[in-house]
């Protein structure tokens, strides 16, 4: 891989991983579209790792309270008495479900990410999940009044973004729309839960790529990769927060369908 596919594969998942349009389906779309090399895997989630350092320096005052309260509340015994260490603990119990599911079925979600046409196909399924939220979805919740089952339910929902083409963010945002929670605290959970979700998968990477013999070549455009997934996935977060205050889904939900049926297309005019 070239430093300029690099550069623009890493920008383009920055630019992806928050606005819920499947940076995964970007990753695996573009290069074939363009007629690239497949990207390695273990780029493609170590890629995201940028994206992590982006939500990390957003929400560092929100992650320091968390943790802060988390640590307060087991001190004193009463692990749930303020919101900021609820918030903790629903992270983690929204967490488990794709932590259970990636590692069982880790081989079957590395064998799609080579197929196009399941990327192209799921990404109308996001585009569903992203209508159905907001044609479902009351908005009249707060993320204070968020409960453990609202928490289990949005981390269902990631599991299935382990697919490429179904869009982590709008999964975890659906999920947490049809619980009736407002856009915007829909989105704040979600970007907080991209956190360790985001962390694990680029642990599982890393040991991937420890193990590889070529680890000395993938090294520059990896660099390249992350710095400009980390500066666009942060801008992103940024523009997408404000976005939601006053408007809706549907643009990227007819986003979605629109390069889903492009690409399929493109594969029938192609033969397959």
């Amino acid at each position: 891989m070239s430093l300029i596919q690099a550069f623009i594969l890493g920008l383009l998942q920055g630019a992806t991983e928050y606005i819920p349009v499947s940076s995964s389906a970007h990753l695996v779309l573009f290069p074939w579209l363009v007629g690239w090399a497949e990207p390695p895997f273990t780029f493609d989630v170590l890629v995201q790792w940028g994206t992590l350092v982006g939500v990390i320096v957003y929400f560092w005052q929100d992650l320091w309270a968390v943790v802060h309260a988390m640590v307060q509340g087991l001190l004193q015994r009463r692990p749930f008495a303020s919101f900021e260490a609820r918030l903790g603990w629903y992270l983690i119990v929204a967490t488990l479900p794709a932590v259970v599911f990636g590692f069982w079925l880790k081989r079957a979600f590395e064998i799609t990410y080579s197929q196009p046409l399941v990327a192209a196909a799921l990404l109308l399924g996001t585009a569903l999940m992203l209508a159905l939220a907001e044609y479902r979805g009351k908005q009249q919740r707060h993320l204070e009044h968020m409960g453990w089952w609202d928490a289990l339910d949005v981390g269902l929902w990631q599991v299935a973004a382990l697919l490429p083409g179904i869009s982590r963010s709008g999964a975890t945002i659906s999920g947490a729309m049809l619980r009736d929670l407002e856009r915007r605290a829909a989105a704040r959970f979600s970007f907080l839960l991209s956190i360790p979700a985001l962390l694990g998968a680029g642990l599982v990477a890393t040991a991937d790529l420890l193990r590889s013999e070529s680890l000395s070549s993938e090294l520059p455009p990896l660099t390249v990769g992350f710095t400009m997934a980390a500066v666009s996935g942060y801008l992103c977060i940024r523009w997408l927060l404000r976005y939601l205050q006053s408007h809706r889904l549907t643009v990227f939900a007819a986003y979605c369908a629109l390069l889903g049926i492009f690409c399929l297309l493109v594969a029938w005019l192609r033969g397959g």
